[in-house]
């Protein structure tokens, strides 16, 4: 398998693809199509998500890239291929013993009403908790350090929802870190947050796998970000993986074209130097084509 994957070689060719020198991986998908009754929104996918690195997932509105994240932490059955988890089927791991190893953070979670971070945070704990032993030094550490990382223990007897969006983002992250998994999947966790509050979620996040070596999986709608925080970049339209791989690999004029359609200049970023996209007119669509196709009408490539 190369870098740069192309979406016939992601969604399986004649031959299947080649993982000779796929890396490491616990969570992985094989075949997966998932569908909302009868409308298909990703079709025959395969993914490797890289051990100890972060994952981010990028494309256009409804390409199906928070469906995957859903399906990735449990949330969304396939119609047909699997989710793995250390080799065994997502579906056939059971739910405590996922809780343990994957936290979700879905898109604009809500707290429970008056709760306080402090309570919030613990609820983290629940999976490791047993009905003969609710509480421990183990749990009162894990929260401890959870709040610590993320920078709101002062804020632990303050209410929720009485809180900015940055810090309501860090408590939740907080929450999730508070459940030890080594598996961490976020979906648009920068949503409706100001660019400096973006920074500051994305940098903890960073963080978070630099310095405790966590597996991250994000949903970001910014390229130029995704880019930039990235170690794996995955690109998706029309339910399938476009490219993916490193992103001063993954990340060309070529790649925006064909997943977002629009015309584009990569450059250097001058602050971190990996690609910076410098968007320009949307591109002109090919004759005859339609501007986009269902992906439960659309033929695989073969």
């Amino acid at each position: 398998m190369t870098d740069t994957t192309t979406a016939s070689t992601a969604a399986g060719g004649p031959d299947g693809p080649d993982r000779s020198d796929a890396p490491a991986s616990r969570l992985s998908a094989r075949g997966l199509t998932l569908s909302y009754d009868s409308r298909t929104v990703v079709d025959g996918l395969d993914l490797d998500v890289p051990d100890g690195r972060v994952t981010v997932v990028v494309g256009p509105n409804a390409c199906g890239k928070s469906t995957l994240l859903r399906a990735l932490g449990r949330l969304l059955r396939p119609r047909h291929g699997a989710v793995l988890l250390d080799g065994r089927e997502l579906d056939r791991v059971p739910t405590r013993a996922v809780a343990r190893s994957l936290g979700l953070l879905p898109q604009a979670p809500v707290a429970p009403e008056a709760i306080t971070v402090g309570d919030l945070v613990a609820r983290g704990r629940q999976p490791h908790q047993r009905w003969w032993q609710q509480w421990s030094e183990a749990d009162e550490r894990a929260v401890t350090d959870a709040m610590d990382s993320t920078g709101v223990t002062e804020l632990a007897d303050r209410a929720v929802d009485e809180l900015s969006g940055g810090q309501r983002q860090r408590v939740w992250i907080a929450m999730a870190l508070a459940q030890e998994t080594e598996l961490l999947l976020l979906d648009e966790p920068t949503t409706y947050l100001d660019i400096a509050h973006q920074v500051e979620v994305l940098d903890l996040v960073r963080r978070l796998n630099r310095e405790r070596g966590r597996t991250v999986v994000m949903v970001l709608h910014d390229l130029n970000q995704a880019a930039r925080y990235a170690d794996h970049l995955v690109a998706m339209r029309g339910g399938r993986i476009v490219a993916q791989g490193p992103p001063d690999r993954a990340v060309t004029a070529g790649l925006v074209r064909e997943v977002f359609g629009l015309e584009a200049v990569v450059v250097p970023d001058p602050v971190t130097g990996g690609p910076l996209v410098v968007p320009g007119a949307p591109a002109p669509a090919a004759p005859g084509a339609p501007a986009s196709v269902p992906v439960s009408t659309r033929k695989a490539t073969p």
